[in-house]
């Protein structure tokens, strides 16, 4: 299994707000059977103001630079979708040039030992 965390803005509009959270209500069947389809497992969005912070889960197969614009290739209502949901977000200043969702470093996880000990 891998584990990503992602992270974006939205724009510095409530009502925009207000709407993103509306859709992600009622996300889009065909949305989610792609996801599902490309290797993602677990898929949770957290908001804060207006910064998002996107936590994934997939196969140790699923290639983020691969397997993403696969999804929105091969699925036109993922593309509509993806199309739709940027009209209310913004890069963080962050993100690197060819990144939309700005790809967040790991720094600790509770059950794998992955931080180093200070002696």
């Amino acid at each position: 299994m891998k584990a990503f965390g992602l992270t974006l803005n939205l724009k510095d509009d409530p009502q925009v707000i207000e709407n993103y959270k509306a859709y992600h209500r009622n996300v889009w069947p065909e949305v989610e059977a792609a996801l599902r389809e490309v290797g993602i497992t677990t898929m949770k969005i957290f908001l804060l103001g207006r910064r998002l912070f996107m936590y994934m889960e997939s196969g140790d197969d699923f290639v983020a630079q691969r397997d993403f614009p696969r999804y929105l290739e091969q699925h036109p209502g993922c593309k509509a979708w993806d199309e739709l949901m940027r009209t209310y977000q913004e890069k963080v200043p962050e993100a690197g040039e060819d990144e939309w969702w700005a790809m967040m470093e790991q720094v600790y996880d509770l059950g794998s030992g992955l931080q180093e000990r200070a002696l």
